[in-house]
């Protein structure tokens, strides 16, 4: 007799319509179900990353000026990282390092490596605390295949993009602008520093001038292949950097003949010796 068919198929198991199941002793338990899982706002979540790599961290509104900006700024999660690598490298070419924390200090340092030195050697110590930042292969490689590229254009633009976006600590607020160009087109690869920390900080024509000002044009040209024209305001402490834009020879150079701020406290120990301000044609630094 054959057997029915409905036998030989085995029987589904049908699941237990409840929400309780029993384990093995035989007691029951409840089952929950698991909670969706959270939704991430991708804005925020890219705000984040954004924030993590700018020192503006709160974006400014069309409506605010750059005073009101300005205000805004904060340090960001690398900043404090650059500060310390760019104050090791210092402290390691003058061979002396300063009790005061954090940008303070830095000044200091900063101060210490005119001291005891030309300004030529206090140039060439700067280029060698600026060339120690990078990898070497990654600058040669920079100067011999991005630096040729379009007359040199292609990377003036990346030496600026990157130039607003990391050294804000240093500099303070600053922003991408165009700049006219030898050949009279215009190119947006200038950098606009609204009030640079270094400068305000320091109170010194001489210490902007060779420990920042040339030593950057020279690593630049020199070791990147990118001409580079800074112009600082000592008036009111801007700085235009103009990548692509030789600089001019020394004696053309209106910075290199500024006198000294009223602030500077190497012109105040000459006029405390007995030399009257006025007659300094320059900063005694520079």
């Amino acid at each position: 007799m054959m057997p029915a068919i409905g036998a030989l198929v085995p029987t589904a198991r049908l699941p237990i319509p409840h929400r309780h199941r029993r384990n093995a002793v035989g007691r029951r338990f409840s089952i929950s179900p698991s909670p969706p899982p959270p939704k991430i706002k991708l804005r925020k979540y890219v705000g984040c990353l954004v924030s993590c790599f700018s020192s503006s961290s709160i974006p400014p509104s069309e409506t605010e000026d750059r005073s009101s900006r300005r205000g805004i700024d904060r340090p960001g999660v690398f900043d404090d990282l650059f500060l310390h690598l760019f104050r090791k490298k210092m402290v390691q070419e003058t061979g002396w390092e300063s009790e005061k924390p954090g940008y303070n200090g830095l000044i200091e340092v900063a101060n210490r490596l005119t001291i005891g030195r030309s300004n030529s050697e206090a140039n060439q110590a700067s280029v060698r605390i600026l060339r120690s930042l990078f990898p070497p292969l990654l600058l040669e490689l920079y100067r011999i295949l991005i630096a040729p590229l379009a007359q040199g254009k292609v990377a003036a633009i990346m030496v600026a993009r990157v130039t607003a976006l990391s050294c804000k600590w240093l500099m303070g607020p600053c922003e991408v602008n165009s700049v006219p160009l030898p050949d009279g087109t215009s190119l947006k690869s200038g950098v606009f520093v609204e009030r640079c920390k270094y400068l305000e900080e320091s109170k010194c024509v001489g210490i902007c001038i060779n420990t920042c000002k040339l030593p950057t044009q020279t690593f630049f040209k020199d070791y990147m292949g990118v001409p580079l024209l800074m112009e600082p305001n000592f008036t009111d402490y801007s700085c235009q950097f103009k990548f692509g834009v030789a600089p001019p020879q020394p004696e053309m150079d209106s910075a290199l003949k500024e006198p000294c701020l009223e602030i500077c406290p190497h012109a105040n120990r000459r006029g405390k010796a007995g030399v009257i301000q006025n007659d300094i044609p320059k900063c005694p630094k520079a």
